[in-house]
């Protein structure tokens, strides 16, 4: 698909298409550009792994405009674990919370837990506000650089990806992974 410029309501409208479909979008992010689908479309997240060439024993991060939202894929947090992530949120932290029953272990991978942010990038927000919660890894092919532009998307992955014009935020790190269990830093 091509990188043109569209008026908002027709691009939320493909964006959510896609999203229905089992399709990926790459979409603009805190510090690079993400690519994202439904994370409880097994198709979607397979689409997103082969692209990638993404180990499936690994599992993918989920993006959210709001805690609400993540809230089919955890298991309930307590108030004290409640209070913790909203210290953080929104904003750069990704924390590993132990996964609903309903999270496909193509989401989780090997693991028990799933890792989940609440975004502070506007864009990204209101793409979550709009279409739900997105699995958000970074736009890129297993070992390569993260793409930081639309166009890098578009020459990378072709008309296979729904690409959203967008830009990337001031952050030029991954966000920051928290075992919120156990409140070790992981990356």
């Amino acid at each position: 698909m091509q990188i043109r410029k569209f008026p908002a309501a027709s691009l939320l409208a493909q964006a959510r298409a896609a999203y229905r479909a089992g399709g990926v979008i790459a979409y603009a992010t805190e510090s690079c550009f993400g690519l994202g689908c439904d994370p409880l479309n097994a198709r979607a997240l397979r689409r997103v792994i082969a692209l990638k060439g993404r180990p499936n024993h690994k599992g993918l991060i989920v993006v959210a405009a709001s805690l609400e939202q993540l809230a089919p894929l955890i298991r309930p947090l307590s108030a004290a674990e409640r209070a913790t992530v909203m210290r953080y949120w929104p904003g750069p932290y990704t924390f590993l919370i132990p996964a609903s029953p309903r999270v496909l272990p193509l989401l989780r991978g090997r693991h028990q837990k799933i890792a989940v942010r609440v975004t502070a990038h506007r864009e990204t927000a209101s793409l979550c506000h709009a279409l739900g919660p997105l699995v958000s890894t970074s736009a890129n092919l297993a070992g390569q650089k993260s793409l930081r532009t639309a166009a890098a998307c578009q020459r990378t992955f072709g008309d296979v990806v729904l690409t959203l014009p967008g830009r990337v935020g001031q952050r030029r790190k991954p966000s920051t992974i928290i075992d919120l269990e156990s409140g070790r830093v992981l990356r």
